[in-house]
């Protein structure tokens, strides 16, 4: 079928909403009409090749929306339901077989190969096969073709394009403190970057009840919204040494980078006490290297790296619609909408700082 998406055809370019057309739905696939899809840090990482992609492509990977057809093997879906579509794992690798997908082996693949699993394409243009099914979605468009396995059932009265951010950014922040770092109530942490993510964290910092929260970022006015969602502390650290402030509040028992800055990861982990957990969730071109002195881990800090908050969207999704419902996750005051063919400028602002997490409505 013919739909209409937002394609970007070099490196660093601009997107040019045009019409393409989607592959036949296969037995396991899913075709949603979409309703939301959030901009990520990582569409950037595509569109400028920092990953290994081809142009012309076709991004967007936090689609949310409504099935419209399903194939004759899905079972957990049905036309008309309400979905948001997150990221595609193996199935088949030890970590998927043991519940385990955000450690599959074939992870990197499976959403940034640009086809199937299996090599097939699911977007052509003027009939010749272009770089998509990204996350096993590619929803920057009005149509998208999922799996069953990455597509997850939402209830039909929770504002559905708000959703589409919980599949990937909100999933990996509010993730990261609750499935991967688990601070205890009472505890300290300091998170790194104050995006979409990392803004993520904050919120599911003061859901599990750490009593003392330091947003770190350059932004005054994402210091701002952080310190509205529940963090204690936000600083600047253009302005102040943060490792050095963090110590003065007893050091930090966690820490999350979300930055993918290596100088960044270092201070997170320095800001730790011993001993002490950093997460690093932000995303660094491949071949990124760090430094750090060997000693400020041998006593007892630890580092671990997260992907996708480590959580299973089918079981993760609800849970973060639960703390929605509950006013704990309250996406409304991160969010800004923007028409498909306003996405350059969507993007723009949200590289500039101007919108924490810009959100596209087809």
């Amino acid at each position: 079928m013919k739909t209409k998406a937002a394609v970007v055809s070099e490196k660093s370019g601009k997107f040019d909403v045009t019409e393409v057309e989607l592959a036949e739905l296969r037995e396991d696939e899913v075709l949603v009409r979409v309703v939301g899809v959030g901009v990520c840090h990582t569409d950037m990482i595509g569109r400028d090749q920092l990953y290994p992609v081809r142009f012309p492509a076709v991004f967007g990977h936090e689609g949310s929306g409504v099935v419209e057809k399903v194939g004759a093997r899905v079972t957990k879906l049905q036309p008309g339901d309400h979905v948001v579509m997150s990221y595609r794992a193996c199935g088949h690798c030890p970590a998927c077989r043991n519940g385990d997908p955000t450690h599959c082996a074939n992870i990197f693949g499976c959403n940034f190969a640009g086809v199937r699993i299996d090599g097939s394409p699911t977007v052509h243009q003027h009939g010749i096969p272009i770089f998509a099914n990204f996350f096993n979605q590619s929803s920057f468009a009005a149509y998208a073709l999922a799996s069953e396995a990455n597509t997850v059932k939402v209830p039909k009265d929770v504002p559905l394009e708000l959703l589409g951010p919980l599949g990937c950014g909100i999933q990996t922040g509010a993730g990261a403190v609750i499935n991967a770092l688990r601070p205890p109530a009472g505890s300290r942490i300091a998170i790194f970057g104050c995006g979409a993510v990392g803004l993520s964290a904050v919120m599911a910092a003061v859901a599990v009840g750490c009593t003392t929260i330091v947003a770190v970022e350059p932004n005054a006015e994402r210091r701002k919204v952080a310190l509205e969602l529940g963090a204690t502390h936000a600083l600047d650290p253009r302005q102040v040494d943060v490792v050095e402030e963090a110590q003065k509040l007893g050091g930090m028992d966690f820490s999350l980078e979300c930055t993918g800055i290596p100088a960044v990861f270092r201070q997170a982990v320095e800001s730790l006490v011993v001993p002490g957990v950093c997460g690093l969730v932000g995303a660094p071109p491949l071949g990124t290297e760090v430094t750090f002195d060997m000693n400020s881990i041998m006593f007892g800090r630890t580092v671990m790296g997260i992907i996708e908050g480590q959580a299973v969207p089918d079981n993760f999704i609800p849970k973060l619609i639960d703390l929605y419902r509950s006013g704990r996750l309250p996406l409304e005051k991160i969010v800004k909408f923007y028409r498909l063919d306003e996405i350059n400028q969507a993007m723009s602002d949200s590289e500039s700082g101007r919108v924490v997490k810009a959100v596209l409505r087809p």
